[in-house]
């Protein structure tokens, strides 16, 4: 019975990641009026939206703050409590509720393709863990073995709308479960190379990014072990920042009003930086194909900081992997075309690349699993894997000190100060749920 819980979890997380995949596309065709015919095409989101007239662009930032507002707020007044992928896991009874889950799901991806700067990767993962809940519990499989299903379902989600398939098994591994026995690893690595291969059907074989052949250097292995503990710093600032904004969010009568100003400040900001609009697909892009200027890279950084944090505030739910990836692409380029006027010889791709991998890896606390997810979103060369793990490892490490107060108990210690150790701070929320 296992087994054929283990596949039908992977079908059906696949079927519902790419029916997700394809929603979020029609919606963005639609919505900025770019290759309506074709709902996967050539043309990008960001060249859709640049190529957009201004004044659509406002219109479809507010069109978002609209839905986003009324339709959380009608789903916290109406709907029944949600129950986080994480939560579910560590139940004795690994359920969520079906409606408002995927209602929830439904939303985001919504709110994503209109523009929303919050990720799109929590929607499948909550599709894929409500099936795999349901169907686990009407099968009778034993309360541990619902709950790795729970934690496969979400994987493969993961795996499904990214075609990571080798990153939707260790998500699962890493993130959820955090264990890679056995027991665990066989219907992770299943369902996520099933769902994978099942949304093939309609999204094709496709990588996330394009990425041009890029050359591992010296100046770039240097860089990496220098700058990670800077990409430590930031991530860490970005996750206090976020965890203060989601706790904040309202959920009465204030969420349509405070999502509809949100959105419409977004609304403006599009009419100057069209590759301000969704996840951090379009800016990530430009970084990783070295396509992007300092001076831009820093302009867009600190704003998608700033409407990232201010959509969580509003109400507004989404994830946080793209972009928090998007983010360590920007201030890699920024980082990196400094390096580059004292060592030059690097592609400032090259630079996007490890930053992304050693932003997302702190920010969300997964190195293992941003790691293999970088390597499968851009194919880059394994050769990358020393400055990447250089990077990464300064990164966690990094995060990890910050975290615990450890790093500022050091600082003063060497000062000579008379201090008192720091209580650990909370940590940033897990990526299982966000």
């Amino acid at each position: 019975m296992l087994v054929a819980v283990t596949v039908l979890t992977g079908v059906g997380a696949g079927l519902g990641g790419m029916s997700l995949a394809l929603l979020l596309h029609a919606i963005q065709h639609l919505a900025f009026g770019y290759s309506e015919a074709h709902v996967i095409s050539a043309e990008s989101f960001l060249q859709g939206v640049s190529a957009a007239a201004p004044a659509r662009r406002f219109a479809v930032l507010v069109l978002c703050g609209l839905v986003a507002g009324l339709g959380w707020w009608t789903l916290y007044r109406f709907g029944r409590p949600l129950v986080s992928i994480k939560k579910a896991v560590k139940s004795d009874d690994p359920r969520m509720p079906i409606v408002t889950t995927v209602v929830h799901a439904v939303l985001q991806i919504v709110t994503v393709a209109l523009g929303s700067p919050l990720g799109r990767e929590v929607a499948p993962r909550e599709i894929g863990s409500v099936w795999a809940g349901w169907l686990a519990h009407r099968a009778g499989l034993t309360v541990a073995e619902r709950r790795i299903m729970v934690a496969c379902g979400a994987g493969a989600g993961l795996a499904a709308v990214y075609n990571v398939p080798l990153g939707g098994a260790v998500f699962v591994l890493e993130v959820l479960l955090g264990t890679f026995g056995w027991a665990a690893l066989v219907p992770a690595v299943a369902t996520s190379a099933i769902g994978a291969a099942v949304a093939w059907i309609g999204l094709g074989n496709e990588h996330q990014y394009q990425v041009s052949p890029l050359v591992l250097t010296t100046p770039l292995a240097v860089w990496s072990a220098v700058c990670g503990p800077l990409f430590g710093l930031a991530a860490f600032g970005f996750a206090q920042l976020m965890t203060r904004a989601r706790a904040q969010a309202p959920k009465d009568w204030r969420l349509p009003v405070f999502s509809l100003i949100n959105f419409a400040i977004i609304g403006l900001l599009v009419i100057y930086f069209p590759q301000l609009p969704g996840n951090g697909k379009g800016p990530a892009s430009l970084a990783f194909d070295s396509n992007v200027t300092i001076g831009l890279a820093a302009i867009l950084l600190v704003l998608k900081v700033l409407i990232t944090a201010g959509s969580l505030r509003a109400g507004a739910e989404g994830g946080l992997l793209t972009p928090g990836l998007a983010n360590g692409a920007l201030l890699a380029i920024v980082l990196g075309g400094v390096w580059n006027l004292f060592w030059p010889g690097t592609a400032t791709g090259a630079f996007a690349i490890v930053g992304a991998a050693a932003f997302l890896s702190a920010s969300m606390q997964m190195p293992l699993t941003a790691t293999v997810l970088i390597l499968e979103f851009t194919r880059v060369s394994h050769d990358f894997l020393i400055p990447i793990l250089l990077a990464v490892a300064g990164s966690v490490s990094t995060f990890k000190l910050l975290a615990s107060g450890n790093l500022a108990y050091l600082f003063r210690t060497a000062r000579g100060e008379p201090v008192t150790k720091a209580q650990p701070a909370a940590l940033v929320e897990s990526a299982g749920d966000h």
